[in-house]
């Protein structure tokens, strides 16, 4: 496949680093370790080749991959290293196809570096865009699936060798099913190949520019912090959305739960917020923002929590009690606040069926 594109280098990672935690409202995966396997991977094989979705040809075949289970598990079992590349070639190999390009199924922390670091391993680019334009915490919460493209077959596998084939599943929920159920066999960590989409497909329903995104994000805290001027300013320079709270983490309850990391963090204000308290709702990701006992916040949008000296991204296995934080909210791209995607990343997708979404809006807003 032919295209001019561009590259991903070594020296890029850092600030993907943070762009893609930040994006990920606090999941996908920690993303200090995925820039470490995805430096290993490009030192072995070179820079990286970034294709934008408008040069992508309508007849490519497009896979999605990326890391299926429970984030904080990932701090303490870590990868092999080739479990999404074994994947793929297994799903390849059922289908009798070759794939010309990966994709991101989220940008959040490290799952938006699974696709680069397999990408190096099978000499294939990678298309600037995901399927969430930020991370949840599911399969079938992903645009590709949300507007129709078929589950299966998939391909999971694990740091063991095993791999598991899923050949006929009714719709993606379903295969959300069976691979968790499969992902907590395989230690709550594994990594997933999806069924390959065309590049035509692929252009009509990806979240556009996210890489490029969350590169933006990560190069202007970077400058801040060496310019010494407001990093979390920068954030919100970069891309729209406001700071909604300033505070302390005073209470992290967090536990395992059915494949997932489920929870809250409890936040007392600070500065503007001094007599404020806060409550974040988690699973996996950060889903509902409460003030007070009132809900501001809540999925698609994105919930960011963030150190407040730095803007460094805190992902929800790394929260701790005494955290100094500022909480940022970010409007979601619209193809998720349309109803059909509503019906499977709505605040009732997640267990909240009396929380209505509220889209936030932001003064001259432009597509994130």
């Amino acid at each position: 496949m032919r295209e001019p594109g561009r590259h991903l280098h070594e020296h890029d990672l850092a600030a993907l680093a943070i762009g893609a935690a930040l994006l990920g409202t606090g999941g996908g995966g920690n993303p200090y370790i995925g820039s470490l396997r995805t430096r290993d991977q490009l030192r072995r094989h070179g820079p990286l080749r970034i294709i934008r979705l408008a040069d992508l040809p309508d007849d490519a075949l497009v896979a999605s991959v990326g890391g299926i289970g429970a984030p904080v598990v990932g701090i303490e079992k870590f990868e092999q290293g080739e479990e999404c590349l074994r994947a793929l070639q297994a799903l390849e190999a059922h289908m009798g196809v070759k794939v010309d390009a990966l994709i991101a199924a989220e940008m959040g922390g490290a799952n938006s570096m699974e696709p680069l670091l397999t990408a190096a391993q099978a000499g294939l680019p990678v298309v600037d865009g995901d399927g969430m334009g930020r991370a949840f915490p599911e399969v079938q919460m992903c645009t590709y699936f949300i507007y129709g493209h078929e589950a299966t077959p998939a391909a999971m596998a694990d740091e063991k060798g095993n791999i598991v084939l899923y050949t006929a599943m009714s719709d993606a929920t379903t295969l959300e099913r069976h691979a968790r159920a499969t992902c907590v066999v395989m230690g709550a960590a594994a990594g997933m190949a999806n069924r390959p989409m065309s590049g035509r497909y692929v252009k009509e329903v990806a979240v556009p520019d996210t890489l490029t995104l969350a590169l933006n994000i990560g190069r202007a805290v970077l400058a801040a912090r060496r310019d010494r001027t407001d990093p979390v300013e920068a954030v919100l320079q970069t891309t729209p959305g406001k700071r909604i709270f300033n505070g302390k983490v005073v209470d992290v309850h967090r536990e395992l739960k059915g494949g997932f990391a489920v929870g809250e963090a409890r936040l007392t204000g600070s500065g503007p917020n001094d007599g404020d308290d806060a409550l974040v709702n988690i699973q996996n990701e950060n889903l509902l923002f409460q003030r007070n006992g009132n809900i501001e916040i809540t999925v698609p949008d994105l919930i960011v929590i963030v150190e407040a000296d730095t803007a460094e991204p805190i992902t929800t296995e790394q929260l701790r009690y005494g955290q100094r934080v500022e909480v940022l909210a970010l409007p979601c791209h619209p193809l998720l606040r349309t109803a059909a995607a509503l019906e499977y990343i709505g605040p009732a997708a997640f267990g909240y069926p009396d929380v209505a979404f509220q889209p936030l809006e932001i003064p001259d807003m432009e597509t994130p």
